[in-house]
């Protein structure tokens, strides 16, 4: 698989899937429903230009509307729960451990690569997601490997990649 296709994935638990499923039914009927009556009621007070309660509520649907896009690609992109071969290679689905170039062991940093909304499954790990920096330059990276990649910051970093084992809720 390539790494632009790689990307393009979103690796979910079948909790995690579950847990956004649901959150999306909730956001496209009940929440929906409530924001459009708070805006209907609203629109009935009159003049809308100084009707905080109006503005309000419309900001809100603006939000609602787009968590629910973000939710609708996320779940058509998901991968669910398909644990990936524990080949030391890195892809989503992985727990990764790696340390800055320089580094001692005694610093290597461990972290879960798959969606962010994978924290709550995630027992405590930090979840990177495909598309982070770090995620981005160590997709098909091997254990071993030495791989560099720009931080936000603007700088260079090196980091040396330690391990890489499917993750296992």
């Amino acid at each position: 698989m390539t790494q632009a296709a790689e990307q393009g994935k979103v690796w979910l638990t079948q909790d995690a899937y579950d847990k956004l499923t649901q959150e999306l039914e909730d956001l496209k009927g009940p929440r929906r429903q409530e924001v459009i009556a708070r805006i209907s009621a609203a629109r009935d007070e009159g003049d809308l230009k100084e009707n905080g309660g109006y503005h309000a509520a419309r900001e809100e649907q603006g939000k609602l509307e787009g968590r629910i896009r973000q939710l609708e690609d996320m779940l058509r992109r998901a991968e669910v729960g398909e644990t990936p071969p524990d080949d030391g290679v890195v892809e989503p689905g992985m727990k990764v451990t790696y340390k800055f170039v320089g580094d001692d062991d005694d610093e290597a940093e461990t972290f879960l690569l798959g969606a962010r909304e994978m924290e709550d499954a995630a027992g405590g790990l930090k979840v990177y997601s495909p598309q982070s920096p770090l995620g981005a330059a160590i997709i098909g990276a091997n254990k071993g490997d030495t791989v560099s990649y720009e931080a936000p910051n603007g700088k260079t970093l090196e980091v040396v990649i330690v391990d890489a084992v499917p993750f296992t809720g």
